[in-house]
């Protein structure tokens, strides 16, 4: 059974300027085109840097915005456009989705948060939903044991990729650890 929501129309809004920030050049390049064959005018971004001085020449009405960039953190760029445009809708991209990263997010002017891998349907969706409205459930939402590799790896990450302190830390033996991200990742 599918469940629908209400969501608007980009033809009901007379600015369609989508700023999409992130530095994976195919997928930003890819994720532009699809959203301008939706109607969006999208203005594309690969750093922080980039993505400030553009909204700061122009704050744009969408945002599509990834969390983890090159050179710092996607909520910078979140707060810049909510600082100068506040009815702007953003929306946060990230391939570690957890708890506290998405209340920041909101907190900073976000209007939802998606982990990646997102397609153009998500994040049309998320964009246009109808404000105050709740969201229907991804219809093909990560597998618990995906979740679980994706948490795993952003310790890891967070860790600057040391096995013996991420093992500490999500207090598991250090060779089970290591057999762990010795794996690919599940689907």
């Amino acid at each position: 059974m599918k469940i629908s929501s209400k969501k608007l129309n980009i033809a009901e809004f007379q600015d369609k300027s989508l700023l999409i920030v992130d530095d994976d050049d195919p997928f930003r390049n890819r994720l532009g085109r699809a959203m301008e064959n939706k109607g969006f005018k999208p203005f594309l971004a690969k750093s922080v840097e980039e993505a400030i001085i553009m909204v700061k020449k122009a704050p744009p009405a969408f945002a599509a915005i990834d969390l983890r960039l090159l050179d710092g953190n996607g909520l910078d760029v979140v707060q810049e456009i909510h600082k100068l445009k506040p009815d702007s809708r953003i929306v946060m991209l990230t391939g570690y989705g957890n708890l506290p990263t998405a209340v920041a997010a909101v907190k900073a002017g976000a209007i939802d948060y998606i982990s990646k891998p997102a397609d153009a349907e998500d994040v049309e969706a998320a964009l246009l939903a109808e404000p105050n409205k709740k969201a229907a459930p991804p219809e093909n939402p990560m597998s618990a044991d995906r979740v679980k590799w994706e948490h795993i790896q952003r310790v890891f990450e967070l860790c600057n990729r040391n096995v013996s302190e991420t093992a500490r830390r999500l207090k598991m033996h250090r060779r089970t650890l290591q057999r762990i991200l010795s794996k690919r990742s599940p689907k």
